[in-house]
Protein backbone atom coordinates (compact mmCIF):
# COMPACT_ATOMS: atom_id res chain seq x y z
CA UNK A 1 0.00 0.00 0.00
CA UNK A 2 1.56 3.49 -1.00
CA UNK A 3 2.09 6.04 1.52
CA UNK A 4 3.50 9.44 1.93
CA UNK A 5 3.72 11.60 4.82
CA UNK A 6 3.82 14.86 5.75
CA UNK A 7 7.04 17.02 7.09
CA UNK A 8 6.04 20.29 7.27
CA UNK A 9 3.45 22.79 6.15
CA UNK A 10 4.33 26.21 5.17
CA UNK A 11 2.31 29.43 3.59
CA UNK A 12 2.89 32.21 1.61
CA UNK A 13 0.86 35.52 1.17
CA UNK A 14 0.69 37.85 -2.03
CA UNK A 15 -1.02 41.02 -2.08
CA UNK A 16 -3.89 41.18 -4.40
CA UNK A 17 -5.45 44.49 -3.68
CA UNK A 18 -7.77 46.64 -0.94
CA UNK A 19 -10.35 43.77 -1.11
CA UNK A 20 -7.88 41.28 0.26
CA UNK A 21 -4.76 39.22 0.14
CA UNK A 22 -4.58 35.71 -1.56
CA UNK A 23 -2.96 32.80 1.08
CA UNK A 24 -1.19 29.80 -0.25
CA UNK A 25 -0.29 26.86 1.78
CA UNK A 26 2.66 24.29 0.95
CA UNK A 27 2.71 20.91 2.38
CA UNK A 28 6.16 19.47 2.00
CA UNK A 29 5.91 15.25 2.30
CA UNK A 30 8.67 13.39 2.89
CA UNK A 31 9.69 12.60 -0.48
CA UNK A 32 10.39 15.86 -1.42
CA UNK A 33 7.25 16.79 -3.36
CA UNK A 34 5.08 19.41 -2.66
CA UNK A 35 1.46 20.23 -2.44
CA UNK A 36 -0.12 23.70 -2.87
CA UNK A 37 -3.64 24.28 -1.37
CA UNK A 38 -5.59 27.76 -0.92
CA UNK A 39 -6.33 29.53 2.44
CA UNK A 40 -7.49 32.82 1.14
CA UNK A 41 -9.97 34.86 2.98
CA UNK A 42 -10.40 33.76 6.35
CA UNK A 43 -10.96 36.95 7.64
CA UNK A 44 -7.61 37.35 8.88
CA UNK A 45 -4.60 36.29 7.49
CA UNK A 46 -2.29 36.92 10.60
CA UNK A 47 -4.83 33.87 12.09
CA UNK A 48 -4.91 31.84 9.68
CA UNK A 49 -1.42 31.11 9.00
CA UNK A 50 -0.75 31.22 12.90
CA UNK A 51 -3.71 28.33 13.05
CA UNK A 52 -1.36 26.36 10.09
CA UNK A 53 1.73 27.00 12.07
CA UNK A 54 -0.29 25.68 15.29
CA UNK A 55 -1.24 22.98 13.62
CA UNK A 56 1.91 21.47 12.06
CA UNK A 57 3.37 19.66 14.92
CA UNK A 58 0.60 17.19 14.71
CA UNK A 59 0.71 16.79 11.29
CA UNK A 60 3.70 15.73 10.95
CA UNK A 61 4.34 11.88 9.71
CA UNK A 62 0.67 12.17 8.64
CA UNK A 63 0.12 10.09 5.65
CA UNK A 64 -1.84 12.38 3.02
CA UNK A 65 -4.22 9.65 1.28
CA UNK A 66 -6.00 9.47 5.01
CA UNK A 67 -7.91 12.66 3.82
CA UNK A 68 -11.12 11.42 5.39
CA UNK A 69 -9.54 10.62 8.75
CA UNK A 70 -8.17 14.00 8.73
CA UNK A 71 -11.42 15.38 8.53
CA UNK A 72 -12.26 13.18 11.66
CA UNK A 73 -9.56 14.29 13.31
CA UNK A 74 -9.23 18.18 12.46
CA UNK A 75 -12.50 19.17 11.46
CA UNK A 76 -14.94 20.84 13.75
CA UNK A 77 -18.04 22.21 13.18
CA UNK A 78 -18.07 24.41 16.44
CA UNK A 79 -14.68 26.14 15.20
CA UNK A 80 -14.54 29.85 13.50
CA UNK A 81 -14.09 31.14 9.97
CA UNK A 82 -10.56 31.62 9.87
CA UNK A 83 -9.90 27.58 11.64
CA UNK A 84 -12.12 25.90 8.76
CA UNK A 85 -9.96 28.20 6.10
CA UNK A 86 -7.13 26.72 7.71
CA UNK A 87 -8.03 23.42 7.63
CA UNK A 88 -9.48 24.17 3.95
CA UNK A 89 -5.94 25.27 2.43
CA UNK A 90 -3.84 21.90 4.13
CA UNK A 91 -6.65 19.78 2.83
CA UNK A 92 -6.33 20.80 -0.52
CA UNK A 93 -3.07 20.10 -0.67
CA UNK A 94 -3.16 16.97 0.87
CA UNK A 95 -5.41 16.12 -2.30
CA UNK A 96 -2.53 17.66 -4.47
CA UNK A 97 0.32 15.37 -3.01
CA UNK A 98 -1.81 12.31 -3.25
CA UNK A 99 -2.52 12.57 -6.82
CA UNK A 100 1.22 13.71 -7.42
CA UNK A 101 1.83 10.30 -5.21
CA UNK A 102 -0.60 8.39 -7.89
CA UNK A 103 0.14 10.35 -11.00
CA UNK A 104 -3.11 10.80 -11.53
CA UNK A 105 -5.57 13.87 -11.10
CA UNK A 106 -7.44 14.87 -8.18
CA UNK A 107 -10.82 13.96 -10.07
CA UNK A 108 -9.50 10.51 -10.55
CA UNK A 109 -9.59 9.88 -6.48
CA UNK A 110 -13.08 11.97 -6.09
CA UNK A 111 -14.87 9.42 -8.52
CA UNK A 112 -13.86 9.81 -11.78
CA UNK A 113 -13.84 12.64 -14.68
CA UNK A 114 -18.17 13.53 -15.23
CA UNK A 115 -17.37 16.59 -17.56
CA UNK A 116 -14.01 17.45 -19.44
CA UNK A 117 -14.85 21.34 -18.83
CA UNK A 118 -16.43 23.65 -16.58
CA UNK A 119 -18.26 26.54 -17.10
CA UNK A 120 -17.53 29.97 -15.56
CA UNK A 121 -19.13 33.22 -14.40
CA UNK A 122 -17.18 36.12 -14.46
CA UNK A 123 -18.12 38.03 -11.09
CA UNK A 124 -17.00 41.65 -12.31
CA UNK A 125 -17.61 43.01 -8.69
CA UNK A 126 -13.40 43.43 -7.56
CA UNK A 127 -12.63 45.14 -10.52
CA UNK A 128 -15.27 47.66 -10.90
CA UNK A 129 -13.65 50.59 -9.26
CA UNK A 130 -16.44 53.21 -11.20
CA UNK A 131 -19.05 52.14 -9.84
CA UNK A 132 -21.67 54.64 -11.85
CA UNK A 133 -23.90 52.29 -14.40
CA UNK A 134 -21.61 52.99 -17.08
CA UNK A 135 -18.73 51.57 -14.70
CA UNK A 136 -20.61 48.44 -14.61
CA UNK A 137 -21.97 47.94 -17.76
CA UNK A 138 -18.37 48.60 -19.40
CA UNK A 139 -16.76 45.93 -17.11
CA UNK A 140 -19.34 43.11 -18.02
CA UNK A 141 -18.78 43.95 -21.62
CA UNK A 142 -15.03 44.02 -21.52
CA UNK A 143 -15.68 39.95 -19.52
CA UNK A 144 -18.08 38.95 -22.07
CA UNK A 145 -15.78 40.55 -25.32
CA UNK A 146 -12.92 37.80 -23.15
CA UNK A 147 -15.66 34.85 -23.70
CA UNK A 148 -17.52 34.88 -20.95
CA UNK A 149 -21.20 34.06 -21.09
CA UNK A 150 -22.18 34.62 -17.91
CA UNK A 151 -21.52 37.80 -15.79
CA UNK A 152 -22.43 38.65 -11.95
CA UNK A 153 -22.52 41.77 -10.61
CA UNK A 154 -22.76 43.09 -6.62
CA UNK A 155 -25.17 46.45 -7.58
CA UNK A 156 -26.58 46.88 -4.18
CA UNK A 157 -23.59 47.41 -2.15
CA UNK A 158 -25.00 51.07 -1.49
CA UNK A 159 -28.42 49.56 0.44
CA UNK A 160 -27.88 49.93 3.69
CA UNK A 161 -30.56 48.92 6.86
CA UNK A 162 -31.93 52.74 6.60
CA UNK A 163 -32.94 52.15 3.07
CA UNK A 164 -35.20 48.56 3.47
CA UNK A 165 -36.40 50.02 6.65
CA UNK A 166 -38.05 52.35 3.96
CA UNK A 167 -40.67 50.14 3.10
CA UNK A 168 -40.08 51.39 -0.47
CA UNK A 169 -37.24 51.37 -3.04
CA UNK A 170 -35.26 54.15 -2.05
CA UNK A 171 -32.45 55.87 -4.00
CA UNK A 172 -29.99 53.21 -3.81
CA UNK A 173 -32.06 50.85 -4.66
CA UNK A 174 -32.92 52.27 -7.70
CA UNK A 175 -29.67 52.85 -8.44
CA UNK A 176 -28.86 49.11 -8.11
CA UNK A 177 -31.77 48.63 -10.57
CA UNK A 178 -30.00 50.93 -12.98
CA UNK A 179 -26.82 49.36 -12.99
CA UNK A 180 -28.02 45.60 -13.67
CA UNK A 181 -30.21 47.45 -16.76
CA UNK A 182 -27.53 48.60 -18.16
CA UNK A 183 -25.69 45.51 -18.11
CA UNK A 184 -28.19 43.81 -19.30
CA UNK A 185 -28.36 46.77 -21.95
CA UNK A 186 -24.99 46.38 -22.99
CA UNK A 187 -24.51 42.66 -22.85
CA UNK A 188 -27.81 41.85 -24.49
CA UNK A 189 -30.27 39.28 -24.13
CA UNK A 190 -28.46 35.57 -24.29
CA UNK A 191 -25.12 36.67 -22.04
CA UNK A 192 -26.57 34.71 -18.38
CA UNK A 193 -26.57 37.39 -15.66
CA UNK A 194 -26.76 37.03 -11.75
CA UNK A 195 -27.44 39.74 -9.21
CA UNK A 196 -25.67 39.04 -5.26
CA UNK A 197 -27.89 41.34 -3.08
CA UNK A 198 -24.75 40.60 -0.42
CA UNK A 199 -28.14 39.72 1.83
CA UNK A 200 -28.62 43.61 2.34
CA UNK A 201 -32.60 42.85 1.81
CA UNK A 202 -35.71 42.02 3.97
CA UNK A 203 -37.88 39.78 1.92
CA UNK A 204 -40.61 42.83 1.48
CA UNK A 205 -38.00 44.84 -0.16
CA UNK A 206 -36.32 41.95 -2.72
CA UNK A 207 -39.49 40.79 -3.55
CA UNK A 208 -40.15 44.61 -4.59
CA UNK A 209 -37.39 44.77 -5.90
CA UNK A 210 -37.25 41.51 -8.31
CA UNK A 211 -40.39 42.54 -9.58
CA UNK A 212 -38.88 45.67 -11.15
CA UNK A 213 -35.96 42.98 -13.00
CA UNK A 214 -38.21 39.84 -14.03
CA UNK A 215 -37.94 41.27 -17.46
CA UNK A 216 -34.54 40.57 -17.18
CA UNK A 217 -34.54 37.59 -16.97
CA UNK A 218 -31.72 37.28 -14.20
CA UNK A 219 -29.60 33.67 -13.99
CA UNK A 220 -30.43 33.90 -10.65
CA UNK A 221 -30.82 36.27 -7.43
CA UNK A 222 -28.03 35.64 -4.78
CA UNK A 223 -27.89 36.40 -1.08
CA UNK A 224 -31.04 37.96 -1.20
CA UNK A 225 -32.05 38.04 2.18
CA UNK A 226 -29.85 36.88 5.75
CA UNK A 227 -29.57 33.14 6.53
CA UNK A 228 -30.76 33.54 10.17
CA UNK A 229 -34.15 33.51 8.89
CA UNK A 230 -34.41 30.45 6.90
CA UNK A 231 -38.28 30.97 6.61
CA UNK A 232 -37.93 34.67 5.34
CA UNK A 233 -35.65 32.94 2.73
CA UNK A 234 -38.24 30.23 1.60
CA UNK A 235 -40.95 33.14 1.47
CA UNK A 236 -38.59 35.08 -1.13
CA UNK A 237 -38.40 31.88 -3.31
CA UNK A 238 -41.77 31.51 -2.89
CA UNK A 239 -42.57 35.19 -4.15
CA UNK A 240 -40.49 35.05 -7.35
CA UNK A 241 -40.25 33.36 -10.00
CA UNK A 242 -35.98 34.44 -10.39
CA UNK A 243 -33.85 31.33 -9.19
CA UNK A 244 -32.29 31.39 -5.65
CA UNK A 245 -28.96 31.07 -5.02
CA UNK A 246 -27.32 31.75 -1.49
CA UNK A 247 -25.05 29.44 1.05
CA UNK A 248 -21.64 31.41 0.41
CA UNK A 249 -21.09 32.29 4.14
CA UNK A 250 -22.45 28.47 5.57
CA UNK A 251 -19.15 26.33 5.92
CA UNK A 252 -20.54 23.06 8.11
CA UNK A 253 -22.34 20.13 5.98
CA UNK A 254 -24.70 20.64 9.33
CA UNK A 255 -25.98 24.33 8.20
CA UNK A 256 -26.23 22.93 4.53
CA UNK A 257 -28.30 20.31 5.62
CA UNK A 258 -30.85 23.04 6.67
CA UNK A 259 -30.38 25.47 3.79
CA UNK A 260 -31.39 22.62 1.67
CA UNK A 261 -34.20 21.44 3.89
CA UNK A 262 -36.13 24.77 5.07
CA UNK A 263 -34.59 27.29 2.30
CA UNK A 264 -36.21 26.23 -1.09
CA UNK A 265 -33.14 27.48 -2.82
CA UNK A 266 -32.30 26.52 -6.60
CA UNK A 267 -28.64 26.82 -6.41
CA UNK A 268 -26.13 26.55 -3.47
CA UNK A 269 -22.36 28.08 -3.22
CA UNK A 270 -20.08 26.34 -1.05
CA UNK A 271 -16.28 27.61 -1.15
CA UNK A 272 -13.80 24.99 -1.21
CA UNK A 273 -11.29 27.36 0.97
CA UNK A 274 -14.07 27.24 4.11
CA UNK A 275 -16.04 23.99 4.18
CA UNK A 276 -13.01 21.75 4.79
CA UNK A 277 -11.63 21.39 1.43
CA UNK A 278 -12.45 18.88 -1.31
CA UNK A 279 -13.60 16.60 -0.05
CA UNK A 280 -16.04 18.99 2.29
CA UNK A 281 -17.56 20.20 -0.61
CA UNK A 282 -18.06 17.06 -2.39
CA UNK A 283 -20.53 15.80 0.77
CA UNK A 284 -22.36 18.94 0.04
CA UNK A 285 -22.48 18.21 -3.21
CA UNK A 286 -24.06 15.09 -2.46
CA UNK A 287 -26.40 16.64 -0.08
CA UNK A 288 -27.73 18.68 -2.63
CA UNK A 289 -28.17 16.18 -5.16
CA UNK A 290 -30.28 14.18 -3.53
CA UNK A 291 -32.84 16.95 -3.32
CA UNK A 292 -31.93 17.97 -7.01
CA UNK A 293 -30.57 21.18 -5.82
CA UNK A 294 -27.57 22.47 -8.18
CA UNK A 295 -24.19 23.34 -6.80
CA UNK A 296 -22.54 26.38 -8.08
CA UNK A 297 -19.29 26.74 -5.80
CA UNK A 298 -18.58 30.49 -4.20
CA UNK A 299 -14.96 31.45 -5.90
CA UNK A 300 -13.70 34.94 -5.58
CA UNK A 301 -10.33 32.87 -5.28
CA UNK A 302 -7.33 32.89 -6.49
CA UNK A 303 -5.61 30.41 -9.28
CA UNK A 304 -5.11 27.59 -6.36
CA UNK A 305 -8.74 27.73 -5.01
CA UNK A 306 -9.91 27.53 -8.67
CA UNK A 307 -7.85 24.49 -9.32
CA UNK A 308 -9.23 22.52 -6.81
CA UNK A 309 -13.07 23.29 -7.35
CA UNK A 310 -12.54 22.66 -10.83
CA UNK A 311 -10.69 19.37 -10.02
CA UNK A 312 -13.64 18.91 -7.09
CA UNK A 313 -16.45 19.99 -9.76
CA UNK A 314 -15.19 17.59 -12.94
CA UNK A 315 -16.79 14.67 -11.05
CA UNK A 316 -19.77 16.29 -9.54
CA UNK A 317 -23.44 15.69 -11.54
CA UNK A 318 -25.64 18.64 -10.13
CA UNK A 319 -23.03 21.14 -10.87
CA UNK A 320 -23.97 24.26 -12.70
CA UNK A 321 -21.24 27.13 -13.07
CA UNK A 322 -18.17 28.10 -11.10
CA UNK A 323 -17.25 31.61 -10.30
CA UNK A 324 -14.30 33.28 -11.75
CA UNK A 325 -12.53 36.49 -10.12
CA UNK A 326 -12.75 38.17 -13.34
CA UNK A 327 -10.21 41.56 -13.82
CA UNK A 328 -8.58 41.97 -10.10
CA UNK A 329 -4.92 41.32 -11.25
CA UNK A 330 -3.08 41.31 -14.26
CA UNK A 331 -0.03 38.94 -13.30
CA UNK A 332 -2.81 35.98 -12.24
CA UNK A 333 -2.21 34.13 -14.99
CA UNK A 334 1.99 34.29 -13.68
CA UNK A 335 0.92 32.39 -10.53
CA UNK A 336 0.69 28.99 -11.71
CA UNK A 337 1.67 26.93 -14.29
CA UNK A 338 0.02 25.49 -16.50
CA UNK A 339 -2.16 28.98 -16.81
CA UNK A 340 -5.48 28.71 -16.29
CA UNK A 341 -7.02 27.49 -19.94
CA UNK A 342 -9.95 29.55 -20.28
CA UNK A 343 -12.25 29.34 -23.76
CA UNK A 344 -15.29 30.77 -24.19
CA UNK A 345 -16.12 30.75 -21.02
CA UNK A 346 -15.18 27.33 -20.02
CA UNK A 347 -11.99 26.33 -18.06
CA UNK A 348 -10.32 23.00 -19.77
CA UNK A 349 -10.18 20.26 -16.46
CA UNK A 350 -6.32 19.85 -16.03
CA UNK A 351 -5.19 16.25 -16.52
CA UNK A 352 -2.36 16.36 -14.82
CA UNK A 353 -1.35 14.85 -11.40
CA UNK A 354 -2.99 16.86 -8.11
CA UNK A 355 -4.58 19.37 -9.01
CA UNK A 356 -2.97 20.22 -12.52
CA UNK A 357 -1.03 22.51 -11.38
CA UNK A 358 2.09 23.95 -9.39
CA UNK A 359 2.70 27.33 -7.49
CA UNK A 360 5.35 29.57 -9.07
CA UNK A 361 6.83 32.31 -7.24
CA UNK A 362 6.13 36.15 -8.77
Amino acid sequence: MRTLKIKTVETEIVHVNHRGNWLFVKLHADDGTIGVGEASHGGDDARVSHLIDTLNPALIGWDVFQIEAFRHRFYRESEGHAYHTALSGIEQAMWDLAGKALAVPSYQLLGGRYRKKIRLYANINRATVDRSPLGFARNAANAVAEGFTAIKCAPFDDVSVANISQGTLTPAIRLGIDRIRAIRAEIGPDIDLMVDCHSRFNPGIIIQTARELADLHLFWIEDAVPLNDLGALAHVSQSTSMPIATGERLRTLTGFERLLKRGRVDYILPDVKHVGGMLGLKKIATLAEALQVAVTPHNPSGPVATAASVQCMASVPNFAILEYAWGEVAWRAALIAPPENIVDGFIEVPTGPGLGVSLESL
